[in-house]
């Protein structure tokens, strides 16, 4: 059995399954975009902008758990 690397990026792991948490997650990004811009870091601020799009479109968008995968494919 071979065990699996964390992915530093995983953002459809079940911690995320709480609304809470994704929504924080979101607003901690979006206030450290502000946080960047405002100091004069455009490059930091569009890093956490793009980090913040893409979580935003995985997290409402696009969220699908693991677990659910497999259950929906029971169903079929």
């Amino acid at each position: 059995m071979t065990k699996r690397r964390p992915n530093a990026l995983e953002l459809r792991h079940p911690f995320f399954r709480p609304l809470w948490r994704r929504i924080t997650l979101i607003a901690v990004l979006a206030g450290w975009t502000v946080v960047e811009a405002t100091a004069g870091n455009p490059v930091w601020a569009l890093l956490m902008a793009g980090i913040g799009i893409y979580s935003s479109y995985v997290f409402f968008i696009d969220f699908i758990l693991p677990d659910d995968e497999k259950a929906s494919s029971e169903n079929r």
